[in-house]
């Protein structure tokens, strides 16, 4: 497959492959995939199957759903084609993809997944799956996604995990995790049902925990309403109220460059490296709930969420070799803390809630990956609360101890903030000061009775918050040096280093399907049997029969 350049800026007027409608507060979803409108050459996207660009449409419309539309309670995600809801991933463009490819989209899907569990879970937005039609693969993972699943009883419609079967990989965007983890399928149960090519139906999906229930065609939308209405009334979603738009978000790719509006990113291809500098706006005398609503998108924390996401997405599809982020900031640590202290006043209002959690869901997107992080706090910086938190989730931190020599009396600060503790968990389930003192929750409640005040490097080192507290005269050789030997070592044995020293603690759901599962996953798409010119993915379609390797290793 080409190089070009994978943009994840979209909007409604642009989807190709969605129809996106409200009515009142319900919305729906209807997928009817234009096979030829791929995002590279070389296959069809035949039977609702997806690419990229179909997953890339999908997550652009549940933003948009949270933001745009406070009044919508439920989403029905459902098909617009007869007899078939989705047939999963195109494996022909799976074929075709190189692995880095593979990879990435496989962890876009699930990170797309994670997100609507997110709206079914913390912003009253339930969303219900009608399956009506053949129903495989990535199609399943997606209606396992949603918090109910309803099934056309038709005789016809299945559900399926048939990768292993038919592939010789995992169904490796959460559907083995969700099965038993969410669904609470029982595990001999659940290894038969990923045995089967065909899939199960009607009664027995129901009874096996696979779907919540099954109608005949006479009374599908029945049962699809009841159940709709049953999430509305139970959403704490707001009523009599407008969203924001979301407008088209700025972004300039000059060479080496990349600006957002609070984003500046210089890339070192020398040292396969991004410095990545956000910027703070000058003041925050106009943060009221009033103001929030006139401002929008253009709201800093909303604006800076944004820009973050789609950076990490374009570092991460566009930019592979650069392989280390080093974040910077600069701008008045007072206005960070009064951003951060308006969101904790006004936690309960819809769209304070739902900047929050978007904040929540771009730092996971940062935790998990797989690049080296690094964050070097310097006079002028604002690591405080919020951008803190880019510091924690950074694998080293350095923090300059004393001034620059043409800074004078300038000095590097940190703070905490309540948002900390709190706001933007991890994938496990904890705050990044928790993972960070794993077996020290009384440090943490420590570090909480220290909330707001600025801290020097000498102080964040002794509090554990810092790495490293170099002087002015070997602060330059100290950054250039942890570029270089990163820059200098194996990507992958990197990738699955800093994953196992991330993600301490606890296991979720959700960090078992972006350790254990994606950790799998990627080492079987690297495999002959399913790679391999005899391999099951490679020969899929063609009518040859894969040669297996039968060691078990």
């Amino acid at each position: 497959m080409s190089d070009t350049l994978i943009d994840f800026r979209t909007s409604p007027s642009q989807y190709k492959h969605w129809d996106l409608a409200i009515d009142g507060e319900v919305a729906t979803l209807g997928l009817d995939v234009d096979e030829n409108e791929t995002l590279r050459d070389g296959y069809q996207l035949k039977l609702n199957s997806y690419d990229l660009g179909v997953d890339i449409e999908l997550y652009d419309a549940t933003q948009r759903l949270r933001f745009e539309h406070p009044e919508v309670k439920a989403v029905v995600i459902t098909s617009k084609k007869e007899r078939v809801f989705c047939a999963g991933a195109n494996i022909k463009m799976l074929g075709l993809s190189s692995h880095a490819h593979k990879v990435n989209f496989c962890k876009f899907t699930n990170e797309t997944r994670n997100g609507i569990e997110d709206a079914s879970h913390y912003s009253g937005q339930k969303y219900i799956s009608a399956v009506n039609g053949a129903c495989a693969g990535g199609g399943y993972e997606l209606a396992l996604a949603c918090e109910q699943i309803l099934m056309l009883d038709d005789g016809a419609t299945s559900v399926a995990l048939p990768e292993t079967p038919l592939l010789a990989v995992l169904p490796g965007t959460g559907g083995l995790t969700r099965l038993v983890d969410k669904r609470h399928v029982r595990r001999d149960r659940a290894d038969y049902f990923c045995m089967l090519e065909e899939g199960i139906k009607g009664q027995r999906a129901v009874d096996w925990e696979l779907v919540d229930a099954v109608a005949p065609a006479s009374r599908f939308d029945k049962l699809i309403s009841d159940y709709v209405e049953k999430a509305v009334n139970q959403s704490d979603r707001p009523k009599d109220t407008h969203g924001i738009q979301f407008h088209p978000l700025l972004r300039d790719i000059e060479g080496d460059q990349i600006h957002y509006e609070f984003i500046d990113v210089e890339i070192d291809r020398n040292l396969s490296a991004a410095t990545i500098n956000v910027r703070v706006p000058q003041d925050s005398s106009d943060l009221s709930l009033e103001e929030l609503m006139v401002a929008g998108d253009k709201f800093w924390l909303l604006s800076l969420a944004r820009s973050l996401d789609d950076l990490i997405l374009h570092l991460r599809t566009n930019e592979p070799s650069v392989g280390t982020w080093l974040f910077k900031s600069v701008g008045d640590t007072d206005v960070v803390e009064a951003y951060d202290e308006f969101l904790q006043q006004n936690k309960e209002h819809w769209l304070v809630r739902e900047i929050t959690l978007y904040l929540k869901r771009v730092f996971k997107r940062l935790d998990v990956s797989s690049r080296s992080l690094i964050a070097a706090i310097e006079p002028g910086s604002c690591f405080v609360g919020t951008l803190l938190e880019l510091a924690l989730a950074s694998d080293q931190v350095f923090m300059l101890e004393g001034d620059f020599e043409e800074q004078p009396e300038q000095f590097a600060k940190i703070a905490l903030t309540r948002q900390n503790f709190g706001a933007y968990p991890m994938v496990n389930g904890l705050t990044r000061l928790e993972s960070r003192f794993i077996n020290d929750q009384k440090h943490v409640d420590h570090l909480a009775s220290l909330t707001g005040e600025k801290l020097e490097a000498q102080q964040a080192d002794e509090l554990g918050l810092v790495t490293f507290t170099p002087d002015d005269i070997d602060w330059e050789d100290e950054i250039r040096l942890v570029l270089e030997s990163r820059a200098s070592f194996s990507p992958d044995a990197l990738t699955g280093m800093e994953a196992n020293l991330r993600f301490v603690g606890p296991e979720t759901m959700e960090s078992k399907i972006f350790s254990r599962l994606s950790a799998w996953q990627n080492w079987i798409f690297q495999r002959p049997n399913a790679v391999g010119d005899k391999g099951a993915l490679v020969l899929y379609g063609s009518g040859e029969r894969p040669s297996y390797n039968k060691q078990r290793v």
